[in-house]
């Protein structure tokens, strides 16, 4: 297997991370078909399963890794097409094929009963977890669901430029020409003024995408887009309907999914629980770890 290397995390909001390369080796992979889908399990107590976002990985996860597993067993897998998962280039990627590869892990697990932590991305494969449920689908409980910036609506869903290009006819182009400098700058925006990634992050964050020829792949991944549009009505009923806790952690700062997806879970969702974070972006697990670690405690003891 390849390895990426990086040097120690500096500390960020209080908390230091873990770099890559110990991400890495920490992990374990399985299988899903006939690909390797890489993966981390640490922790005692309730199952807790985190959902990345699009385009980067479970390492999105690091600064919050050494706390949340003091309470939680936690899971995370990096999704087909992410990370250090296989990247295959013939494949129809979606939504529901990483929730069909989330349920088989859970259920080969044996978890009964589990907590939800979704970003982006892993937003969307939460709501489609949440409506299996709904339909009797699932053979395991989900007992509580935390939202981290993730595009529940996708009417006030606002992609910043690169991702309207690669999910438009010359996705394929832009896919593979991505350079770093473009990359750099497109994700840099995503975050809060006062939290940006420094260069050596940004690093880490680009190896892990190029890593098994990630690039090659970004404009079939990002389809995600259209399908919430196509399932629009059943992941907001999902929400709509779910009988479990939720609760919505909201960077403020965020130009993708911030102060109006907020807005429109308010108006959406009966007794709206949400923790907004002010000047915080996209990304705040990564940005403000603690913050992020304050509000999900508060949540789960209230569970």
């Amino acid at each position: 297997m390849e390895r990426v290397v990086s040097l120690d995390v500096p500390m960020k909001d209080g908390v230091s991370g873990i770099p890559v390369d110990r991400w890495q080796q920490g992990g374990k992979w399985f299988s899903y078909g006939e690909h390797a889908i890489f993966s981390r399990m640490e922790g005692k107590g309730e199952a807790l399963l985190l959902l990345h976002g699009f385009p980067t990985a479970s390492w999105d996860w690091n600064r919050l890794w050494r706390l949340l597993i003091q309470d939680h067993r936690v899971l995370v897998a990096d999704m087909l097409g992410f990370g250090f998962s296989d990247k295959p280039v013939d494949y129809s990627y979606s939504i529901i094929d990483q929730a069909d590869l989330q349920q088989g892990w859970l259920e080969a697990l044996g978890a009964e009963r589990i907590h939800l932590l979704a970003h982006d991305y892993g937003c969307s494969v939460a709501q489609e977890l949440l409506a299996r449920e709904q339909e009797g689908a699932l053979p395991f409980e989900i007992a509580s669901v935390c939202f981290l910036n993730g595009a529940l609506f996708p009417e006030v869903h606002q992609p910043i430029l690169i991702q309207k290009l690669l999910v438009g006819p010359l996705g394929g182009l832009v896919s593979r020409g991505l350079t770093r400098r473009v990359f750099d700058y497109n994700f840099s925006k995503i975050f809060g003024p006062n939290s940006k990634p420094t260069a050596e992050e940004l690093d880490d964050f680009w190896q892990l995408l190029v890593y098994n020829n990630g690039r090659g792949i970004l404009h079939q991944l990002i389809h995600y887009m259209d399908e919430r549009r196509c399932h629009r009505n059943r992941w907001v009923s999902a929400l709509v309907d779910a009988p479990q806790p939720m609760r919505l952690i909201s960077g403020t700062a965020d130009p993708v999914s911030g102060i109006a997806m907020a807005d429109r879970y308010r108006q959406v969702i009966r007794q709206p629980d949400v923790v907004a974070l002010e000047g915080v972006g996209h990304y705040p697990h990564f940005e403000a770890p603690m913050k992020v670690t304050s509000a999900l405690r508060s949540f789960w003891e209230r569970v």
